[in-house]
């Protein structure tokens, strides 16, 4: 089993998407926090536990670059800092030469950062899997149905099904 961090938007958003493919396991929603002096303060991300040969980690990665806002700046990156958190040299590489590939599949150029993972904060739990127990809730109508309506359209095949989803249990 592997793992990586990503930070965009929301960790509600975030936690949603990468609970809703194969191969991952576990997505851990909170806080992260690196060691690079551009990311030393807690930032809304995830950990995502995956199995590599079931989901690789360039279409994690492509994944999460479309679902936030990857190319945009905005005033509120430090809370919401679009980053890929990596645990390990190799990792780092990989994801490196994967944004190097996935930024021809934007127009604007991609603020996403590549960090290394320093530490975790779990977030408390009437927050964990918020999607899961507030599906009617406005904020998941507006802003995660559309990002998993994504995911269904353009990359089915590694979306799961609830019955696959419990055989990861």
């Amino acid at each position: 089993m592997q793992k990586i961090g990503f930070g965009g938007g929301c960790h509600w958003c975030t936690e949603a998407i990468f609970s809703a493919l194969k191969g991952v396991a576990n997505v851990e929603q909170g806080w992260i926090d690196s060691t690079h002096p551009d990311a030393k303060t807690l930032s809304e991300a995830v950990i995502v536990h995956f199995e590599s040969h079931k989901i690789p980690l360039h279409v994690l990665i492509e994944i999460h670059l479309y679902t936030h806002n990857a190319t945009s700046n905005h005033s509120m990156r430090q809370k919401y800092r679009s980053a890929i958190y990596t645990f390990d040299k190799t990792q780092k590489l990989e994801a490196e030469a994967v944004m190097i590939e996935k930024q021809k599949l934007f127009d604007k150029t991609l603020v996403t950062k590549i960090y290394p993972f320093k530490s975790f904060k779990l977030n408390s739990e009437k927050f964990l899997n918020y999607y899961e127990k507030n599906r009617d809730k406005p904020f998941c109508s507006r802003y995660i149905e559309p990002k998993l309506a994504l995911l269904l359209r353009e990359y089915a095949d590694y979306v799961m099904t609830n019955a696959s989803k419990q055989s990861l249990a």
